[in-house]
């Protein structure tokens, strides 16, 4: 009897998740015939492992088109014949002729609990939100993004004071459990699918650093999401103190505490920061930084002095 011949696809990956996943398929004796990624942008901090790398480790070719669907790369793709193709944290959207390039499907990963959360930077959108969960879900992939049959999904919680980016190595996991729990079903044409509700699902947009601006009219659990979704390695929150800008990293609800006045305002106490919220409730600011460098409580109270600072 003739040995079985490995399945083969073609794989669209960046970021850790296509990292991860693409060595799930790997591991799964996929014939990856090509990998197609980004080359890493000079503006932005790279705190991701590499697809590169790891395709070069593999003696996998790898591409890094500008657009991915330049009728040479899809008919490069298409004589390629592959059975599936992934798309794992890929940044651009991939068109109809490369969809139809596979024999047995094309399927993205997507870093939400879909049909929650399409679009972009669903992690910190999630956050933001002040979910209390999130995960990974791969689906079919159509030409709306996000909106295909749901084949896998796995769940992870999101603590109250977890920051997008310890949310998003969860997510990452749940993203390499989803696919390793699902590809032998994909292999044997087996998977099941589930169609996506539209009447549950929602749609975000990216993310800009000025985003990141604190509005102090808003209550503390607003504010503390806001920080906790732009938290390193993203842009950070931020707010204009005297003129220069306040970066807010790191803080924490403080349910027992009192505010020292109605309004909104900065202060120090031995040795934290607190910020009084309009909504009568206080932050403790766990990380920040003044005009560029770190502040803590003694630097705070040699700067500023003991008055609260309005926060207007």
């Amino acid at each position: 009897m003739m040995p079985a011949v490995p399945a083969s696809a073609v794989v669209f990956a960046y970021h850790q998740v296509g990292v991860r996943c693409l060595s799930v398929l790997l591991a799964g004796a996929v014939d990856v015939k090509l990998v197609v990624t980004h080359q890493d942008s000079p503006n932005e901090t790279i705190w991701f492992g590499s697809v590169a790398a790891l395709a070069e480790l593999h003696g996998i070719p790898c591409i890094t088109p500008t657009d991915p669907n330049d009728p040479a790369i899809v008919e490069r793709i298409s004589a390629l014949a592959p059975d599936f193709l992934f798309s794992f944290y890929y940044r651009q959207m991939l068109g109809k002729p490369l969809l139809a390039t596979p024999r047995r499907g094309a399927y993205n990963m997507h870093g939400s609990l879909l049909p929650k959360y399409r679009g972009r930077t669903p992690v910190n959108w999630a956050v933001l939100k002040g979910e209390r969960e999130t995960g990974a879900t791969l689906h079919r992939m159509l030409d709306k993004p996000d909106a295909g049959a749901i084949v896998a999904q796995q769940a992870v919680p999101i603590l109250p004071d977890d920051t997008a980016a310890e949310v998003f190595n969860k997510v990452t996991v749940a993203a390499e459990m989803a696919l390793h729990g699902v590809l032998p079903q994909l292999l044997a044409d087996c998977a099941p699918e589930k169609v996506q509700d539209p009447l549950q699902a929602s749609y975000f947009g990216g993310r800009k650093p000025a985003d990141g601006l604190i509005d102090w009219r808003q209550g503390a659990q607003t504010i503390h999401d806001l920080i906790r979704a732009v938290a390193p390695p993203y842009p950070g929150a931020f707010c204009d103190l005297s003129g220069k800008r306040l970066a807010l990293y790191r803080s924490m609800l403080q349910p027992g505490r009192k505010p020292r006045s109605p309004s909104s305002g900065l202060y120090a106490e031995g040795s934290a920061i607190y910020a009084d919220c309009a909504d009568g409730k206080v932050l403790r600011l766990l990380a920040l930084e003044y005009d560029g460098m770190a502040l803590d409580a003694a630097r705070f109270l040699g700067r500023f002095g003991p008055e609260k600072l309005s926060l207007t």
